[in-house]
């Protein structure tokens, strides 16, 4: 079961990683071309939401690899299910159900990840 979470924490960082780099990098506009939700939030609030992404990703890997803090993972890992809880209400509020698929599945993935390293198998 350890191996299968760190498999599951390796991917959830990556899809993590490179969204939130993805908002941190481009410009508001730029990403509007693709994810209208955007327009709903001010450019600080979608590079603070992509710095939260990053800061996860980071977290869900580096504590435990390191062995500095390792409960801190699983706490990353809830705090990106959060993340993505903000993410589907925003895409139902904005009446994008389907583009909201995506965050939940990465909602639940986040969820098993938490759940396995608080209960499964905690470090």
């Amino acid at each position: 079961m350890n191996i299968a979470l760190w498999v599951l924490q390796g991917l959830l960082a990556l899809a993590f990683i490179t969204a939130g780099a993805m908002k941190v990098s481009r410009s508001k506009e730029e990403l509007a071309k693709n994810m209208a939700w955007v327009n709903s939030f001010s450019r600080a609030a979608v590079k603070r939401i992509g710095g939260l992404e990053i800061l996860g990703a980071v977290g869900l890997i580096l504590p435990a690899l390191t062995g500095i803090l390792p409960r801190l993972t699983p706490l990353a890992a809830v705090g990106l299910a959060l993340t993505m809880v903000g993410a589907i209400v925003t895409h139902i509020r904005l009446g994008e159900l389907p583009k909201a698929a995506p965050s939940v599945v990465l909602f639940l993935l986040a969820a098993i990840a938490a759940y396995g390293r608080l209960v499964v198998s905690p470090f």
